[in-house]
């Protein structure tokens, strides 16, 4: 993320913040400055790890309260895939993921075809579906490679 999108992001916080009427801490600020700072879809261990490094005194129980407040704000996105912890997304634009199953790395993925998809009504079920995200779940190139070596 270059700087200019960064320092928007950390002024949403602000106004965000204001407009809910929650103070911008400390520690919130860390956490999405840190998460700015990554680009492997962090999980919250991994987030609150990062922080720490910074912020020696900083809980995991207020780098979790962090995380949900930024993705109620939507300056952050929860990635959730079956049998996995959530991870974390900084870019909350329209884009899709590809999930390896084996070392559990998630990258952005972009396909035209995929935004193109005309999300079904919901609505019978009792459901109001608010986004659309693709998962393509497979073996990354990596942990390809270390199987045909071994």
């Amino acid at each position: 993320m270059d700087a200019e999108a960064r320092q928007h992001r950390l002024e949403l916080l602000t106004d965000r913040s204001a407009a809910s009427g929650l103070p911008v801490t400390a520690q919130r600020r860390a956490v999405l400055e840190t998460i700015l700072d990554m680009n492997n879809h962090p999980s919250a261990d991994q987030v609150h790890a990062a922080v720490l490094a910074k912020m020696p005194e900083v809980s995991r129980a207020t780098v979790y309260r962090s995380l949900d407040t930024l993705v109620d704000f939507g300056l952050l996105v929860r990635l959730c895939h079956p049998g996995r912890v959530a991870r974390f997304d900084p870019r909350t634009s329209a884009h899709h993921h590809l999930i390896c199953l084996r070392c559990d790395a998630v990258r952005d993925f972009e396909d035209e075809r995929l935004n193109q998809i005309d999300p079904p009504d919901t609505s019978s079920h009792g459901f109001a579906l608010q986004d659309l995200r693709v998962q393509l779940r497979g073996v990354c190139s990596a942990c390809l490679e270390k199987e045909n070596t071994t």
